[in-house]
């Protein structure tokens, strides 16, 4: 039996605050994995798209949750299987993240290298294209690209999402 080990380009950097991980698993062996974290602090395209206020924001944004990783095995064919997963987990991730931290998420943000991705299966599972970042990532000094530009991807998870947000 070989073994094979996956890794992400991003690196194997631990999520910030609360998460979750996922592996999705076929005759018991993992074809894809995800992992879910805290939401960026602000990002502009998601910050218009809701309407919020800083005060809004700094109040609820544990409302938010960011689909920080996914990967399916490099092996894996399978056509629509991407979305399939996408929106399996929007089923079940409010639940168990409410299990585990006391808090119901109204909205699943996601940030696409589009210098690597298309960000084809967040489309096709019905994620919300609201634009992109500056480049600037969490740390990175203020007016000046640091890291690459990203698409920024929205799902909303109830229909009063706004409503949630912003009060």
């Amino acid at each position: 039996m070989s073994t094979y080990i996956a890794t992400n380009y991003l690196g194997h950097k631990p999520l910030p605050g609360a998460q979750l991980r996922y592996f999705v698993i076929l005759d018991e062996q993992i074809i894809a994995a995800l992992g879910f974290s805290a939401a960026a602090w602000q990002t502009a395209p998601r910050d218009q798209f809701i309407g919020w206020s800083h005060e809004q924001r700094q109040k609820n944004l544990p409302l938010v949750v960011n689909n920080a990783r996914f990967l399916i095995m490099p092996w894996v064919k399978s056509k629509n299987l991407a979305s399939t997963i996408l929106s399996m987990i929007a089923r079940r991730l409010p639940t168990q993240w409410e299990e585990r931290y006391g808090i119901r998420p109204v909205l699943l943000e996601t940030f696409v290298d589009t210098e690597r991705f298309a960000g084809t299966c967040y489309k096709a599972a019905n994620w919300i294209y609201v634009g992109k970042t500056k480049g600037r990532g969490k740390l990175g000094p203020a007016g000046k690209q640091s890291v690459p530009i990203k698409d920024l991807w929205l799902y909303p998870l109830c229909r009063q999402f706004r409503s949630h947000l912003t009060r």
